[in-house]
């Protein structure tokens, strides 16, 4: 294991991904259960009698016991099959396979947008105060981080679509129906990461521009943008991705609230509608897929981080 660290750290990022949905199967298949009210009286209609609220319920094996449910979802999943939605009968993988990428697109943009702009954001505040030099910046720079931090997604989706949409008339408030229709849903959904990682890197490159190495490089005079590009940024991706790896995968989640706001035709939207309609088929799909794709980004960072630091492997290596 010594003389071959990189196998033995994917092999332990296998087992932790293989273990963290296993987990998700059990809690999706168990909150789902206690969302309150009965589908299959939503299904077959307020009016509908007894017997036929049973039929429904006998029809969509709600009648089986528990185990036996869970044990035919889990067959069900090792088949590739998320059963079919309660609502229309349509499978779950064709309603997720048509909205998944929606999601994908605003949150995988909304993830590089934060990595790019808290990274150059987060190093320009730093350099430019190093030394106690602009102090006003320094503390605007917290004074406004800290406010975008406080407000709520939803907040920030509004405050966009009145500024934007409403009172400038520039963008699009909702759906996906073109390009710019992106760039709203993106800023709601980016803006809080970036605030957080943006925080994150000042702090972190005001100890790295102190380092002896980055004086060297300073009296090199490369210029500027060389001088961080080359020295002060591959120092600070180790401890910035070390922490990335959740607030990303947060942004994940926050594409739900987000997809509402901007009535985005995603999995935010559905899983909203199908908790309001009792399909705990459908509930339970999407929630796992969010669940695995948040999961599986936290191990692509872990991967990335280990690459970008050797230090990680080593470290990772003592724990197996």
């Amino acid at each position: 294991m010594r003389a071959r660290p990189w196998p033995v750290f994917l092999a332990r990022k296998a087992r932790e991904f293989v273990l963290a949905v296993a987990a998700l199967v059990v809690l999706t298949f168990a909150i789902v259960h206690l969302i309150p009210g009965d589908p299959a009286r939503v299904i077959a209609g307020v009016d509908a009698s007894s017997e036929q609220v049973d039929a429904v319920r006998t029809q969509l094996g709600l009648d089986l016991p528990l185990g036996t449910q869970f044990l035919d979802h889990v067959s069900g999943l090792l088949r590739g099959d998320l059963g079919e939605s309660y609502r229309t009968g349509q499978p779950v993988t064709d309603v997720i396979a048509t909205r998944l990428p929606f999601t994908l697109s605003i949150a995988l943009v909304g993830i590089a947008v934060t990595l790019v702009v808290s990274l150059a954001l987060g190093l320009a505040v730093a350099g430019l105060t190093r030394g106690n030099r602009n102090p006003w910046l320094d503390s605007a720079f917290g004074w406004v981080t800290a406010i975008v931090l406080a407000l709520p997604v939803y907040v920030v989706g509004a405050i966009l679509i009145v500024l934007f949409a409403v009172t400038w008339r520039v963008l699009p408030a909702g759906g996906a129906s073109s390009a710019a229709a992106y760039i709203l849903p993106t800023l709601a959904i980016a803006s809080g990461p970036i605030a957080s990682m943006s925080r994150l890197v000042r702090r972190e490159a005001a100890v790295v521009l102190e380092q002896d190495f980055m004086r060297t490089a300073r009296g090199r005079r490369l210029g500027r943008v060389r001088e961080y590009a080359r020295h002060a940024v591959p120092n600070l991706l180790a401890s910035t991705l070390t922490l990335s790896g959740l607030i990303l995968a947060g942004m994940i989640g926050g594409a739900i609230v987000v997809e509402t706001v901007f009535a985005w035709p995603g999995l935010g939207r559905a899983v909203v509608e199908s908790i309001i309609e009792r399909d705990y088929a459908l509930t339970r799909g999407i929630i796992l897929v969010i669940g695995v794709a948040a999961v599986t980004l936290n191990i692509v960072i872990d991967i990335v981080l280990a690459a970008v630091d050797p230090r990680t492997l080593r470290a990772g290596r003592a724990l197996v």
